[in-house]
């Protein structure tokens, strides 16, 4: 179960980068929410060891500073 954990960790944050990738059309603030967001989850997800509301939690953090951060 441990395994399976980690896998799906690591394929959220490729999911994530990927998703990032669709970004060049996004206006600066929204680019920074989303890359927030995504590093984040993903610091989240890392720090709680895979737990869903670790991963909301810093995804939600991150979101909030990237948006705040490129005002």
């Amino acid at each position: 179960m441990r395994t399976f954990k980690k896998l799906a960790s690591g394929a959220v944050v490729i999911i994530a980068l990927v998703g990032l990738s669709a970004c060049s059309g996004m206006s600066r603030q929204g680019r920074n929410t989303a890359i927030g967001a995504g590093v984040g989850a993903a610091g989240g997800a890392i720090l709680t060891g895979g737990s869903t509301i670790g991963t909301l939690g810093g995804a939600a953090v991150g979101g909030i500073i990237g948006h705040e951060g490129s005002k």
